[in-house]
């Protein structure tokens, strides 16, 4: 199986493929849009990309490309984040002025960088920040990234587990081409529940978002994640993404999902797949 990523090989998202997947070959790419590309060109057959982080919220643009390509979500997994101060050999921690890497991961180690006195500088993405600073030879900058973009590249690690906050998670989304049945998936990974992802639009009425949720309220269908989104083309009006606890062939989120459609203007399901669990 090939997977496709977002990013160089070490990056966050790539450790995420090999802890989801297991030892499958990994496509990296420049960006989402390719990634993306990639599994509905063929040259992949999943994707796994990265929708929220626990600390600096929701990716947008993941958002907004799963609704432009007929693709769905077949699974999720949540990665543990944990980042490293990296240096080329040598380099001793007093000696770091500046810290590259991508903007995210810079102000996840905000605070670290101001009591040590360290420059952020943003590049376009952790492991990247590692292959730039292995061929620049630096000795005053520092890389943050994962204790594997480290290895892969032949650095040394300064010190590990540098996020000013430990609870410090991303949530990824496993996208292919065909649809998956969360129940006998679930059964596989022992998680026993499944999720579904929906996205909508409603008429700018007083109550109709009210009126949507209440499908889910009546019928106890509990709701992990709400995300309003702008609709291109029509300002001030928004699509909605929603995912809930169940499975689309479960006849009370058939209904749930019936119900709703009697609001939308349009209705989508994105994916129904088995929750992750850890």
């Amino acid at each position: 199986m090939k997977v496709s990523f977002q990013g160089e090989p070490g990056a966050y998202s790539e450790q995420a493929v090999f802890n989801y997947f297991g030892n499958v070959e990994t496509v990296p790419c420049e960006s989402f849009d390719v990634m993306f590309d990639a599994v509905v060109s063929g040259k992949s057959d999943m994707a796994l990309a990265p929708i929220e982080n626990s600390l600096a919220g929701s990716i947008h643009q993941n958002y907004d490309l799963l609704l432009r390509h007929d693709l769905h979500i077949v699974g999720e997994y949540l990665l543990r984040v944990q980042h490293c101060l990296i240096a080329n050999a040598g380099v001793k921690k007093e000696d770091i002025k500046k810290a590259i890497s991508h903007p995210q991961a810079l102000g996840q180690c905000a605070a670290y960088l101001r009591s040590h006195g360290i420059k952020a500088e943003q590049v376009y993405d952790t492991a990247g920040s590692v292959k730039m600073l292995k061929e620049s030879g630096a000795r005053d900058v520092a890389a943050i990234a994962s204790q594997r973009a480290a290895e892969l590249y032949g650095m040394q690690i300064l010190e590990e587990g540098i996020e000013d906050n430990a609870e410090n998670y991303t949530r990824f989304l496993a996208v292919g081409r065909e649809a998956v049945v969360p129940a006998a998936l679930s059964e596989s990974k022992g998680t026993g529940e499944a999720k579904t992802s929906i996205v909508f639009t409603l008429k700018n009425q007083p109550g109709a978002l009210f009126k949507a949720l209440s499908v889910f309220a009546l019928r106890d269908l509990d709701l992990t994640k709400i995300e309003s989104r702008p609709l291109q083309g029509k300002p001030w009006e928004y699509l909605f993404y929603i995912d809930f606890i169940g499975a689309t062939h479960e006849d009370i989120t058939k209904r749930a999902l019936e119900h709703l459609g009697e609001y939308a203007v349009m209705l989508r399901v994105l994916g129904s797949y088995p929750r992750f669990r850890g």
